[in-house]
């Protein structure tokens, strides 16, 4: 089992759950974060952490789209960098926070 960042991290990107992670399991995009799931271990520090409600279980069944984030998070973790220290979120994230339809924007 692993977790995975879903819709609502898009154009927000918060990196506080970045900061709690053992193991540095967080990749970056100009838009986004994702979770490889290789390197995740499950210790769940990180959902707390998520002031936008982003990451869940990969199990999670009431999750949207699960399946889609699952693959997403896979499919990017081998193309963006690993992100180790936290950082500010977007300057819009506040406005951006609990917008339906977000995957379109997400910047590869």
């Amino acid at each position: 089992m692993t977790h995975v960042v879903t819709e609502n991290c898009v154009n927000c990107k918060h990196t506080d759950c970045v900061s709690v992670c053992p193991v540095d399991c967080f990749y970056e995009g100009e838009n986004f974060l994702i979770i490889n799931p290789n390197e995740c271990i499950d210790c769940g520090v990180c959902i707390p952490e998520c002031p936008v409600d982003a990451i869940v279980e990969d199990t999670d069944k009431s999750a949207a789209n699960l399946q889609f984030w699952i693959d997403f998070n896979a499919r990017l973790s081998k193309q963006w960098k690993v992100i180790t220290k936290r950082k500010d979120p977007m300057p819009d994230a506040e406005f951006w926070k609990d917008k339906p339809d977000k995957a379109k924007l997400v910047k590869e």
